[in-house]
């Protein structure tokens, strides 16, 4: 998937214009806070829970090479095979030499933002591989030819009319007059529609919400079953990750699997929860005969020891994008890349480049929602303020953001012509504003007054006011 987060500034202005999105995004902005805040309010340790999580991570991250190493230990003792990418390129290419081994033609997908960011299923169509995503919003994206708009919900982005018409310049093998104004009727068509792709791969795709390192396991959260018949029907299993997702034992899955669940979707677990162990025993009824791990860095190692090293800890549960206010305004795709919202905030400058992705460690309010619901407590707004100083730093900002900030640090570092400066220019706006109480358009302040009035000061700084109240005994 090519970045185009440069771009996010026009693609929010056509999101905020879109009025089909607009209603998509209001039916999303209650549904997931309000789910969380029941499942969480049924657990009276969630707050003990979180920093429980918050130790697991730390500790796999302050030790990652010795629980990857044992990791692949243990895969290849079960039977399967880990190979490691240093770059999406690494990574696609993994995975094509497998199918191409095995002569695949057909491949079935679970979701998978990884996937996504290596921009798999394009690489496997270029090579006359054809992949079907199998989860159903991502099925959905995948006929309209889109990217996804949220890493737990694809296509939240749309309403149930533009599934239907999806469904129906796709499927024109079945009646054209059936109907499809039911979300039942939409599921059980997709469900007809894919049955017969789960029974002709030759090759089931999935992501990972966590690998094992003590077992060599992989673990996939669904509440749709495809990621289980992707992963047993098919004659190769490819786990598709990043090697962020270790963690030491199952006991350590189970915790953060309580986390994940509640924060996601408001459910206490999700309707399946699927370990995978090496390739199919003797004995065994079912499971593939091959199974394949990709692990994935694309410059993870490289948040290792440094102020963003935190994010290494997100469970992809997308919290912190059901509560951002910028992210219910303007939706995921504004964002221009694979993973939007206050995580991506974060994370996407630094896997494409500051210099492709600075605007969106600006796109944020700070009101903090993101970091108090992270269920592993990630830090987000002081990492996106990490982001905005190497910004400045490197002159990647406007020209006129940095010397606005040159000129009001020279007045903050200088006390008294602050003060001096701060009560000229409220008197002025208080002249100014007089008989009106706000200004509808103000110079150098467009950025405010498009969007909303600015309410005109008093006339008086506090600092003189207060000042005054002090020189009086303290009586107004």
């Amino acid at each position: 998937m090519d970045a185009t987060s440069h771009a996010f500034p026009a693609n929010a202005r056509a999101g905020l214009a879109d009025p089909t999105l607009q209603r998509a995004l209001g039916l999303a902005r209650t549904g997931f806070p309000a789910r969380r805040q029941q499942a969480i309010e049924r657990l009276p340790e969630f707050e003990e829970l979180r920093e429980e999580g918050r130790a697991i991570k730390d500790h796999t991250l302050a030790h990652l090479d010795f629980y990857l190493e044992l990791y692949e230990r243990n895969v290849i003792a079960s039977g399967g095979q880990v190979h490691w990418a240093r770059n999406a390129a690494e990574a696609r290419e993994a995975v094509l030499g497998i199918c191409r081994a095995v002569g695949a033609r057909i491949v079935t997908k679970g979701k998978s933002m990884v996937a996504e960011e290596i921009a798999l299923n394009d690489h496997l169509e270029a090579n006359g591989i054809t992949p079907v995503e199998t989860d159903l919003g991502e099925y959905i994206i995948q006929l309209r030819h889109e990217p996804p708009s949220h890493i737990i919900a694809p296509a939240i982005h749309l309403m149930k009319e533009q599934v239907a018409d999806a469904f129906r310049a796709a499927h024109t093998e079945l009646d054209p007059g059936r109907p499809l104004d039911d979300p039942r009727a939409l599921c059980d068509e997709a469900r007809t529609i894919l049955r017969p792709h789960f029974l002709a791969a030759d090759v089931g795709i999935t992501g990972a919400n966590f690998l094992i390192a003590e077992t060599g396991s992989s673990i996939i959260v669904t509440n749709e079953g495809n990621g289980d018949l992707t992963q047993t029907l098919p004659r190769v299993h490819i786990v598709v990750t990043s090697l962020e997702k270790i963690v030491p034992t199952l006991e350590d899955a189970a915790t953060l699997l309580r986390l994940l669940a509640r924060s996601a979707t408001g459910q206490e677990f999700s309707s399946y929860t699927t370990v995978s162990t090496g390739p199919r025993r003797p004995g065994d009824l079912d499971g593939p005969e091959q199974y394949h791990v990709v692990l994935l860095d694309n410059g993870r190692t490289d948040l290792l020891g440094g102020e963003f090293q935190d994010m290494l800890r997100c469970l992809r549960c997308a919290a912190c994008l059901n509560h951002c206010p910028v992210y219910a305004a303007v939706g995921g795709h504004a964002y221009g890349w694979v993973y939007p919202g206050p995580m991506g905030a974060v994370l996407t400058p630094a896997l494409v480049g500051l210099h492709e992705a600075g605007h969106l460690p600006n796109a944020s309010t700070f009101c903090g929602r993101c970091e108090s619901v992270c269920p592993v407590k990630i830090p987000l707004p002081r990492m996106m303020r990490h982001w905005r100083a190497r910004e400045f730093a490197q002159a990647l900002s406007p020209p006129t953001y940095r010397w606005g900030l040159r000129l009001w640090a020279m007045l903050a570092t200088r006390p008294a012509l602050y003060h001096a400066f701060a009560e000229i220019a409220g008197r002025a706006l208080g002249w100014a504003g007089r008989g009106r109480g706000r200004f509808r358009f103000l110079p150098f302040a467009a950025g405010w007054t498009q969007v909303r009035d600015l309410p005109a000061p008093e006339g008086r700084s506090f600092h003189s006011l207060w000042a005054e109240r002090q020189r009086s005994g303290g009586k107004r």
